[in-house]
């Protein structure tokens, strides 16, 4: 690596809260209360917030320059959802412009900032969420109509709303408001947990991130973030329940941290499609090592979204558990960028429900097959997205469905691919499909108990 990130620089001054007035039972006085402080403490040179070992129900908080926002032991902050805390603004939801709430937690445009401690961080996830019949029993979903009795019929069964506003807001759909009729339908619109946007030296530590309305963090056009010993968690069945997704974003360390949650698990990202390219700000210089994956979507993911490139990521001595795909990368037709000089090595898996590692260009095509999508097929250069230059070196895989697809758009699509000293176990071998060069050096692909060991080749382009 050939990078270094900066960690933020605070002053050594704390402000308890409960200096200033006391925490109680109503979220609006505390929210008063801590955003009184972290304004003080900003005003003054920066220094630390500390919240107390407590219940705290909260409204939406604004990070400021200079400030720590430390959390102590024992200390759960959550965020209720109330209509009169949240607010429909123009905001940038997966690359794209669109209306989204105001986060939950967020800051923007601010330098030298900080959220550790002990604590745990609460969204009230559930209240926001619209929830797939598909993924829980039915017993939970018959409790989750008795309490709102709102929902939709999708291609793979009922979608259920927590609130009338939000399925009004799903039926209605976005292309038919405007910012101020879309208030009324505010908890459509769900926010990510923490939002970080134009930061810079940022530092994550310790603390427990949970219950996200969608995804838990999201820095953007950020530099100089360091997350170190956090845990995200989010249920299984939470809709865009990502843990962390690093869009346009340059110097960044992601470190010793645990994920359980309800999509893609460590996500790295750069934007959608034509309108994100015109903001030459790819995704660059990540460091990821040391980090636990289980239920994910994917343990490591580089995509959908990154029309505006990816470049110099390094994962390295971490380990993926159950996941629906171990290390995943997914574009398509429409997104243009280039994903390149990616470096994933020492990655242990196990229990992985289908690929061990997939590289797919045709991702709009399978959501077009199963919900709304905005995707636009063209045949235009600037529209073709490219995997090359992608580096995995002791992969070690005890159970998969499928060791290994690629599926790209041309053979120059995805290319220069490289896998060595690895071990992959699964129930079906590989599927290479109008993709260039895959190199095997020293891999042993273990198929329903019969080995195939690969010294030095090419894959066998259009296998399966």
């Amino acid at each position: 690596m050939n990078f270094t990130v900066e960690l933020p620089m605070i002053k050594d001054a704390d402000y308890n809260v409960l200096d200033y007035g006391q925490i109680t039972n109503d979220p609006a006085l505390n929210q008063n209360l801590i955003q009184s402080t972290i304004d003080l403490c900003n005003r003054n040179g920066g220094g630390r917030v500390i919240l107390p070992s407590s219940i705290i129900e909260c409204g939406p908080l604004v990070l400021k320059s200079n400030v720590n926002l430390y959390l102590s032991r024992n200390c759960y902050l959550k965020f209720v959802k109330k209509k009169e805390f949240y607010y429909v603004k123009n905001a940038n939801w997966e690359g794209m412009d669109c209306f989204r709430c105001n986060s939950p937690l967020s800051a923007e445009n601010a330098s030298n900032i900080a959220i550790t401690g002990p604590g745990t961080i609460d969204g009230d996830g559930f209240s926001w969420r619209p929830l797939k019949e598909i993924k829980v029993t039915k017993k939970f979903f018959e409790n989750c109509l008795k309490q709102s009795p709102y929902y939709v019929d999708g291609k793979e069964g009922r979608i259920w709303y927590p609130s009338k506003s939000a399925y009004d807001g799903c039926i209605l759909t976005e292309e038919k408001m405007n910012l101020q009729t879309a208030q009324e339908y505010y908890d459509f619109f769900r926010p990510v947990l923490l939002s970080l946007v134009n930061c810079d030296h940022i530092l994550l530590e310790d603390f427990i991130s949970s219950n996200s309305p969608a995804w838990n963090i999201h820095p953007l056009f950020c530099k100089h973030l360091t997350m170190n010993n956090v845990i995200v968690k989010n249920e299984y069945y939470a809709q865009n329940g990502d843990g962390i997704d690093v869009e346009s974003c340059e110097n960044v360390e992601i470190k010793n941290s645990t994920f359980e949650v309800g999509d893609d698990g460590i996500c790295i990202k750069s934007g959608k499609n034509e309108k994100a390219r015109l903001i030459k700000k790819p995704t660059k210089n990540v460091y990821i090592h040391d980090c636990m994956v289980y239920h994910a979507h994917g343990g490591i993911v580089i995509g959908s979204e990154m029309s505006r490139g990816v470049k110099n990521v390094w994962c390295t001595n971490s380990t993926f558990v159950g996941t629906d795909i171990g290390i995943r990368f997914k574009s398509a037709l429409g997104r243009g960028g280039i994903v390149e000089d990616i470096h994933i090595e020492n990655i242990n898996m196990t229990d992985i429900l289908n690929e061990a590692m997939i590289f797919n260009m045709d991702y709009s095509l399978f959501k077009m097959a199963h919900e709304k999508s905005d995707d636009v097929i063209t045949s235009k250069e600037e529209d073709i997205p490219y995997f090359r230059n992608i580096y995995m070196n002791n992969i070690y895989c005890s159970s998969s469905k499928t060791a290994l697809k690629v599926i790209g758009i041309n053979e120059s699509t995805i290319d220069n691919l490289y896998l060595s000293n690895s071990y992959i176990k699964a129930n079906n071998a590989y599927t290479l499909k109008k993709c260039g060069k895959f190199y095997c050096k020293n891999v042993t692909f273990n198929i329903n108990g019969k080995e195939e060991y690969i010294e030095n080749a090419v894959l066998n382009l259009d296998q399966e």
